[in-house]
């Protein structure tokens, strides 16, 4: 008996600059694609859908089984600038992988931690409706944007590969 598998997994690189354009820090790493975000891929024209990038506060704990509506384990940072979540922007696939073709801007209105971020389908701030896609935890703990003006850039890849 032949077994195919395919596997999906999402990178996140994000990088925290001053307003001077200093980097103050870097953190890039895997994510966890929750439950439903797995069925909205099966579901849907993953390039074709317009996903939008939102940030996670302080130590998320995160869980296959979160949701837009529910989600016990972290918060959702609304301490910036852009009046919604600003979309992903993902480019076509080619070889497996679709990316972010311009890095997606966070501009900090005060000090605020950033502890991670998430991506799902509807672009209001500290919304809870819409499908959750996935949910990264920064890699080295929690990140602070020290003072308004500073900036996170965000950039995502999402990779599909037979296993």
């Amino acid at each position: 008996m032949n077994t195919e598998k395919a596997k999906a997994q999402m990178v996140w690189s994000m990088v925290a600059k001053d307003s001077a354009g200093n980097i103050k820090w870097e953190d890039e790493g895997k994510n966890l694609i929750v439950n439903s975000g797995l069925d909205f891929l099966l579901e849907n024209d993953l390039v074709a859908t317009t996903l939008y990038i939102g940030l996670t506060g302080n130590s998320p704990v995160v869980a296959a089984g979160d949701t837009m509506a529910s989600h016990a384990g972290w918060t959702e940072v609304t301490a910036y600038d852009e009046p919604a979540r600003p979309a992903w922007g993902q480019g076509a696939a080619s070889g497996g992988v679709t990316t972010n073709s311009t890095v997606v801007v966070f501009t900090a209105s005060g000090p605020t931690n950033v502890g991670g971020g998430f991506l799902a389908t509807v672009a209001t701030k500290d919304g809870t409706t819409g499908t959750l896609f996935s949910v990264k935890a920064a890699t080295e703990g929690n990140r602070v944007l020290s003072v308004a003006g500073d900036t996170i850039g965000v950039t995502i890849s999402l990779t599909v590969t037979s296993s």
